[in-house]
């Protein structure tokens, strides 16, 4: 929980030091009057991304802490190509081919990450079973089914 509190807040840190070096800070209010919504459905689209963010945080530090970073990032990776679908779904984005192309990829990657554990999960329930052939009787021990 630390790493994401520290690294949110060295995140935030930069953020506003950027903000107001550049001098963008003139520029919010004009924003989040000219936002085509209003100014409450600006808010709530900052404090729905923060959350969000926040959130997707907290899930990636849980997955690398209970199960593996490689799974946390193979996950990530699935997760993202369901933004640009969202996008094209409800805000008839358009669909170019990069867009396209990374969706691709991917999900490709999500699937080979999944087909390797499949052949591992394979290659061990194999060797779990020649080791319970070889072992004398009263050392045999129960394998998963």
């Amino acid at each position: 929980m630390e790493m994401v509190i520290y690294q949110s807040f060295v995140a935030s840190c930069a953020t506003v030091v950027g903000l107001f070096a550049g001098g963008e800070w003139k520029g919010l209010k004009s924003e989040m009057e000219n936002y085509e919504m209003g100014k409450a459905s600006y808010i709530m689209n900052l404090v729905g991304s923060t959350v969000t963010w926040q959130a997707f945080s907290i899930g990636s530090m849980g997955l690398i802490m209970e199960v593996s970073s490689i799974f946390a990032n193979a996950i990530g990776a699935v997760g993202l190509p369901i933004v640009p679908i969202l996008a094209v779904i409800f805000f008839h984005d358009k669909m170019y081919g990069v867009k396209a192309i990374s969706m691709v990829l991917a999900v490709w990657g999500f699937i080979s990450y999944m087909y390797q554990h499949y052949q591992d999960d394979g290659k061990s329930k194999g060797e779990n079973l020649n080791a319970q052939k070889d072992s004398p009787p009263d050392q045999v021990q129960e394998v998963d089914k």
